[in-house]
């Protein structure tokens, strides 16, 4: 297959559990990894994952994951008396100094009254021991009090605190740097919010700053995690906002009648072959050492029935646009690296998803897509022209539309085999996934 670096197989996943018959962190593999928070520690140079349920995994490749267990016995008192709960979800880590603070949410299916609290730890592993509430919610407020996510101002160093769900929308507040828990009164200033027709759906807020477009961006999960989850991105050169998608449009605009406010990224999708997916959601974000991005979440196989599916997780390569936007790649990450791609390795049949808003949001099927060594290509009844435009980039073209493609070697998960996959960005906002079919 030329000369290019295809990725191993990746290890198999165990067989799918029944549903939640055990506590999240004892399932295998990374069937139950809810809510999944990525973070790479600087010291150890180690993965982590932390999950609802206050389970962590633990990985040195990304691929390979070792089940910690609990790393956080119980919510404080304070929080526990407030939510009349003991669940832990959503954790989410930052290390200030010598110590790891992991936020988490503490609350009960439906309701406002809520709380996040921070406990602390002097390693990745655990465990760790509340410290206080950061901040309560009831149904006073606006908003639901979980979701964590850390986030710091790269010019002053002020860090805050993203949060919230349904009801009011996603929230930012600042915090204490010396102490971890909340430096001002009140719920903080909205971010991102959704209008009534969709239950005002949105939650899972997380913030990834680059150094290089100097760009905070945004990610957010729209609908419900039991069926329709996708994500969203905006950006802003504030860490505080407002945030803007792709068409200009600011996230936190509630006249969104038909679903296209914020570029979506993921969302329920279907190859030809294999098992379909939907609902990707409550994502996390990391900008690893050496710059390269992943993006993490949960995510379910399509089942619209009333039986529960249980979740899993999918790890994806994020890749930067020229326009300085973030997109994610075709497949779920295997060890896959940029590389320069010979144009004769293009040619041939291809699988194209467009991910596409709709009400509500539905999944994305595959069709043809076939790029031609004469600079020409089909897609169904579709035609165009295309172009490299860099060693593992091309364009394409077709009535008033164009897109830029981002080509990287891939492992196949639905045929078990190596391939090429494509990450595309039209100039309308739409982004779209390739792969391409055995010759």
């Amino acid at each position: 297959m030329n000369n290019l670096i295809y990725p191993d197989m990746p290890p198999k996943e165990p067989e799918k559990p029944s549903f939640i018959k055990k506590e999240r962190h004892e399932n295998l593999g990374l069937w139950m990894t809810h809510d999944p928070a990525i973070f790479r520690d600087p010291v150890s140079k180690n993965y982590y994952i932390y999950s609802t349920g206050a389970g962590c995994k633990r990985s040195s490749d990304l691929l390979n994951w070792e089940n910690l267990g609990k790393v956080v016995a119980d919510p404080p008192q304070e929080s526990i008396d407030w939510t009349g709960s003991h669940d832990i979800w959503a954790p989410d880590i930052v290390k200030v100094g010598d110590e790891y603070r992991l936020y988490c949410s503490n609350s009960s299916w439906g309701v406002q009254q809520s709380c996040i609290f921070l406990a602390v730890a002097d390693k990745p592993e655990g465990p760790f021991t509340p410290r206080g509430c950061v901040l309560k919610t009831s149904n006073q407020v606006p908003v639901n009090g979980i979701d964590a996510n850390i986030i710091e101002d790269a010019t002053s160093g002020e860090q805050y605190m993203l949060y919230g769900s349904f009801w009011g929308g996603c929230y930012i507040i600042k915090l204490d740097k010396e102490t971890g828990l909340a430096a001002e009164e009140g719920i903080g200033t909205c971010i991102a919010t959704r209008p009534n027709f969709t239950m005002r759906s949105i939650e899972g807020p997380y913030m990834l700053y680059h150094p290089e477009t100097k760009y905070y961006y945004l990610f957010v999960s729209y609908g419900s995690l039991k069926s329709d989850y996708n994500i969203r991105v905006g950006r802003s050169r504030n860490v505080t906002g407002p945030f803007y998608d792709y068409n200009g449009r600011v996230m936190t605009d509630e006249a969104d009648f038909d679903n296209t406010v914020g570029m979506m990224i993921s969302c329920g999708y279907r190859w030809y072959d294999g098992t379909p997916y939907m609902a990707p959601g409550h994502n996390s974000v990391l900008r690893d050492f050496d710059g390269k991005m992943l993006l993490v979440s949960h995510i379910r196989e399509m089942n619209f029935t009333d039986k529960p599916e249980p979740s899993t997780m999918q790890i994806r390569r994020l890749y930067l646009t020229p326009d300085e936007w973030i997109i994610a790649a075709a497949q779920p990450y295997a060890g896959e690296t940029l590389q320069p791609i010979p144009e004769d390795a293009l040619i041939g049949n291809y699988e194209r998803i467009s991910l596409i808003p709709t009400v509500p949001q539905g999944i994305q099927c595959a069709h043809p897509f076939k790029l031609m060594p004469d600079g020409r290509f089909e897609a169904a009844s579709v035609v165009g022209t295309w172009k490299m435009v860099s060693d593992n980039a091309l364009t394409i073209h077709y009535g008033n539309t164009s897109e830029y493609l981002i080509i990287s070697p891939c492992w196949d998960k639905e045929l078990e085999r190596p391939t090429l996959m494509m990450s595309g960005l039209s100039d309308k906002g739409i982004c779209t996934w390739y792969k391409k079919r055995p010759d």
